[in-house]
């Protein structure tokens, strides 16, 4: 910021003969303003500020440095390593969830080959009773016919002798009868049974 001096208003060239002309200005540097003004160099590419400006960058750069080492690379560095953390704790999380998984499975699968293997056992014993049982069935009913056959052909043989006996008995009253008829008169009950007995042999 330039400030201007009060003598440089309206001092005449009589009275001071180092005075500038009327209409130019004085700063309190010293530097005439006029038509050399607008011919400066800009501060930034002034060569007479390149070694402050290289220490000023050599500071900024150190104090951008330290940040970066004591600040920023290590939270950096802290949220890296937490995430890896997390990433690793979540795979071993993952590979520990597959090996129950593939546990229950092997698990169920050796539970579902038992239960087959039982189911088919039951269903041969089951068989195996059956047949057993009809085998046991026929036997009884085989047997009780047979006890029923027997039954009925001792039965049916004494309806035979019994029939026997009593065509034995009707013969003789038959020929009693015949003979009273023929004869007209009664024979003896041996002589009608001996030839009742007689007709038997020869038939």
């Amino acid at each position: 910021m330039f400030v201007t001096s009060a003598y440089a208003q309206t001092a005449p060239a009589a009275t001071d003969p180092h005075a500038a002309p009327a209409g130019e200005v004085h700063t309190e540097t010293g530097a005439a303003h006029g038509g050399e003004h607008g011919g400066g160099v800009f501060p930034p590419f002034d060569s007479t500020h390149f070694a402050s400006q290289l220490l000023w960058l050599v500071i900024t750069f150190g104090l951008f440095y330290l940040l970066m080492k004591k600040v920023i690379v290590p939270r950096v560095g802290g949220i890296l390593e937490h995430r890896h953390d997390r990433i690793a704790q979540d795979l071993d999380e993952a590979a520990r969830l597959k090996a129950e998984a593939d546990a229950a499975v092997e698990t169920y699968e050796k539970e579902l080959a038992a239960a087959r293997s039982k189911g088919h056992q039951i269903a041969e014993t089951a068989r195996e009773a059956a047949k057993t049982k009809a085998a046991a069935d026929r036997a009884a009913i085989e047997a009780e016919l047979s006890e029923k056959l027997a039954a009925a052909e001792t039965r049916i043989g004494e309806i035979k002798a019994q029939a026997f006996a009593e065509v034995g008995q009707i013969a003789e009253e038959t020929a009693s009868a015949i003979v009273d008829q023929l004869i007209g008169a009664k024979a003896s009950g041996e002589d009608i049974k001996a030839a009742v007995a007689a007709a038997k042999t020869g038939a």
